[in-house]
């Protein structure tokens, strides 16, 4: 990326001022050498996203942004649906509420040295992984819409956890303006036998290991120590998260012109957020991410019966749930009073600050747990929501590392068995059903997550709190 091309705010800010169509304008949370490193496509995504209607403050980027389908995958943007604001189902992308989850388990990482190769079997035997995989689960129709608009709720009054979970996880585990009459009988064919499965691409499920903690106080209150044993959980909607997605891009797109949208490319595709297609697409938008907070819920209970079997002292409580690649109302200051605004958040996570009425009371006085995802032999970093990043992006953050390429460069940089082969020799145990999704899924194909997490801290978005690395990765 040509750095000429931004105006400098700070360290880790940089400004594309509004030319042309733009409304608001660009702004990129970076360091020079990430926005360096970053593809020409950011730069065009950002600014394209700034010519949608009604959207306000900015089109930002975080720093782990990269080439996605409409926005730049790490986009952010809020509308305002009084102003003629859309929805865009490219700003949220195809894998609806894909998100991490982190559960401690109350064990230091000398409690499974003796076990560990076990339970990396274990958990691969127990948690179905990869492209198509199914789990033991079967919902009829009346299940299927039961789960669609109760999310987690709905796991946990089936067994699958409890109502302490629901305390940690966003929208306390349900998503409220759910309607799963929104979802078509193809989307929900498509997920009647995946709940309780990781899928593949960068789905993951770590054990995982407290290495350094940053901010002492605040680690007190989200309970991580060095040495402590965690389980971390990334996944989303599966198949009908980006069934949904497909349609209804497609519907938007021809829709769009009746509307009075000149789009600047065909991949932002959307619709007035107040038209009966905007309100029909957030209908379906939320229940798929109901649809992920089940399916986490769902994989946190196997787990759980896993570690009873092996490590029958361990506790696995929930630290947080935080989801990707959603739209959601909140209220944030605009021009100097508050705004009830509709918030894409593309391959990022809500991080909201200190006080906010939608944490937890335990975690309020501390900010939300930011939970960004390593890249399977990486580093991963747990962070804390500020009232600074509430200004500067709608309390907004990255999600995790980024691609610095495309699987089939990947593929062309590594192969699978040597990965796993590499990855065993520095202690690291991978499972996983597929040697070429491994590959595609090297660390190498990936951003340095440490400096994309400096550039988060630095930028004031979010403060980081502990680092932690994996000891096992059961991979889709």
């Amino acid at each position: 990326m040509d750095i000429a091309l931004f105006e400098r705010k700070s360290g880790y800010e940089w400004h594309i001022k509004p030319f042309g169509k733009m409304h608001v304008p660009g702004v990129i949370f970076a360091s020079e050498s990430l926005l360096r490193e970053m593809d020409a496509k950011v730069y065009e995504q950002v600014t394209n996203v700034a010519m949608l209607p009604g959207i306000v403050k900015a089109s930002w980027a975080m720093p782990d942004a990269h080439w996605g389908y409409g926005f730049p995958i790490g986009g952010v943007a809020a509308f305002d649906a009084d102003a003629g604001g859309v929805v865009s189902a490219g700003g949220v992308g195809f894998d609806i509420s894909c998100g991490v989850r982190i559960l401690h388990t109350g064990l230091h990482v000398e409690d499974i040295g003796a076990v560990k190769s076990k339970l990396a079997d274990a958990l691969y035997r127990a948690i179905p992984a990869g492209m198509g995989s199914t789990g033991a689960i079967r919902l009829n129709a009346a299940a299927m819409d039961a789960m669609l608009e109760g999310g987690a709720r709905w796991a946990v009054e089936r067994g699958f956890g409890t109502s302490a979970d629901l305390e940690r996880i966003e929208e306390a585990g349900c998503m409220r303006g759910a309607d799963s009459s929104q979802v078509s009988m193809q989307a929900k064919k498509r997920q009647k036998d995946e709940m309780g499965t990781l899928g593949s691409g960068n789905h993951y499920l770590e054990i995982q290991m407290v290495t350094d903690v940053y901010a002492p106080g605040t680690a007190v209150a989200f309970d991580v120590n060095p040495g402590d044993v965690l389980v971390s959980i990334h996944c989303g909607s599966r198949g009908l998260g980006h069934q949904i997605g497909t349609e209804f891009l497609k519907r938007m797109v021809i829709a769009a012109p009746g509307y009075g949208i000149a789009l600047p490319d065909r991949e932002l595709a959307c619709a007035p957020i107040e038209s009966s297609l905007g309100k029909e697409y957030l209908g379906a938008m939320r229940a798929a991410v109901n649809c992920a907070l089940a399916n986490r819920q769902i994989l946190t209970h196997l787990t759980r019966q896993v570690f009873s079997q092996l490590l029958p002292e361990a506790r696995l409580s929930l630290l947080y749930d935080v989801s990707h690649n959603t739209c959601k109302i909140e209220e944030h200051q605009v021009d100097g009073r508050m705004k009830k605004l509709y918030v894409h958040r593309k391959g990022a996570t809500r991080a909201f600050g200190p006080g906010h009425p939608d944490l937890p009371k335990k975690l309020r006085d501390v900010g939300q747990p930011v939970l960004i995802g390593g890249s399977m032999g990486t580093a991963s970093y747990i962070l804390a929501g500020t009232e600074q990043g509430m200004q500067l992006a709608c309390g907004s953050a990255c999600h995790g590392a980024g691609r610095a390429m495309s699987r089939h460069q990947a593929l062309q940089n590594w192969n699978g068995r040597q990965v796993v082969d590499n990855l065993e020799d520095h202690g690291i145990l991978i499972r996983s059903p597929s040697m070429r999704g491994v590959a595609e899924e090297a660390p190498g194909a990936y951003k340095d997550v440490s400096a994309v997490v400096d550039a988060a801290d630095g930028a004031g978005l979010a403060r980081k709190v502990a680092r932690v690395v994996p000891l096992i990765c059961i991979k889709g």
